[in-house]
């Protein structure tokens, strides 16, 4: 199933691969291709808003461009909608208090601000608010607990009207056609065993399907086998020298920049073969290529959204 028919994805990775860039540009993908789509930060004090070069994002959702909004997650704004929404309680001051308890249930239940934030979102895709919400959300180490909390407090409460929202919760969570989790991660060691391990906890500890893994920041491959039995010969003394009198100046650091690109290439290519046998058969992995670019903006998302468009066969 492709990424983008989905109605809720939510993107994770370990801290430094990516991961908002990637969110940015599936979001800017799926609003190119027509889709009314919500982006949301689930970390408000993150930088989404860099990846568009637009101004902070709130929680009140704000539209960047034709059919793409975005929004920040806010715990306490999330809970003050949801009581407005449920229980009818429509001035704010009536709302301050339960939200000041709220933040010490929360304090002492683990699982009640996960739950608000996936609430929120679920609820955004069950009125159909929009065609797709992607999620910036929480890195591998924190992710499982927050796709997990409905679950886990539906097994502690049996009845009433707790029970009742985490039902449909679960309901969407679970619909492999509705929601999935896109792993974004790099060919390195500790990102592809994070990777590994989060597709077991997703299987053990969630009701989630694990829709992609994004192989972000793959870099070229600049030099074929021939290529590199000519630079190895190159490092004779003979011949380089040689070579200096041709060209006026010292051949070792193209030599050295040669033999580091082919060295990166090929141990990156092992971490992916790696990550390849420990990935589930039929889970679809894309991959994404290393921007040599100084910053961030909406010219970097845009390319990653043109190279996710040709590895989802758009």
């Amino acid at each position: 199933m492709n990424l983008l028919d989905r109605k809720l994805v939510f993107v994770t990775g370990k801290g430094g691969v990516g991961k908002t860039a990637v969110t940015a540009a599936l979001g800017l993908l799926a609003a190119e291709r027509g889709k009314r789509t919500l982006v949301c930060e689930v970390d408000s004090k993150g930088n989404l808003a860099d990846f568009f070069e637009t101004g902070p994002t709130s929680f009140e959702e704000r539209e960047l461009q034709p059919n793409l909004w975005a929004m920040s997650m806010d715990t306490e704004a999330s809970l003050k909608q949801y009581l407005q929404l449920q229980l009818k309680l429509g001035l704010v001051a009536r709302i301050g208090p339960l939200a000041r308890m709220f933040d010490f249930v929360a304090t002492a239940a683990p699982g009640v601000k996960e739950i608000v934030t996936v609430g929120k979102l679920c609820w955004e895709v069950r009125e159909r608010h929009y065609d797709l919400v992607v999620v910036d959300a929480a890195p591998t180490g924190h992710i499982v607990g927050q796709l997990a909390a409905p679950q886990a407090i539906n097994g502690l409460i049996q009845v009433g009207p707790v029970r009742q929202q985490t039902g449909w919760m679960l309901d969407i969570l679970g619909n492999p056609r509705t929601t999935g989790v896109a792993i974004v991660t790099t060919a390195e060691e500790m990102p592809v065993n994070e990777t590994i391990e989060l597709q077991g906890r997703l299987q053990a500890e969630t009701n989630v399907d694990l829709a992609a893994v994004i192989v972000n920041r793959v870099l070229p491959e600049l030099f074929g086998r021939g290529e590199e039995e000519v630079f190895e010969r190159l490092w004779d003394p003979e011949v380089s020298s040689l070579l200096e009198d041709e060209i006026g100046g010292s051949v070792e650091p193209l030599l050295e920049g040669a033999r580091m690109a082919v060295t990166l290439r090929r141990t990156r290519a092992e971490h992916l073969e790696r990550l390849r046998d420990g990935i589930e058969a039929g889970v679809p992995m894309l991959y994404l290529p290393y921007l040599f670019a100084r910053s961030h903006g909406l010219r970097s998302t845009r390319q990653l959204a043109e190279a996710l468009s040709a590895e989802l066969g758009f």
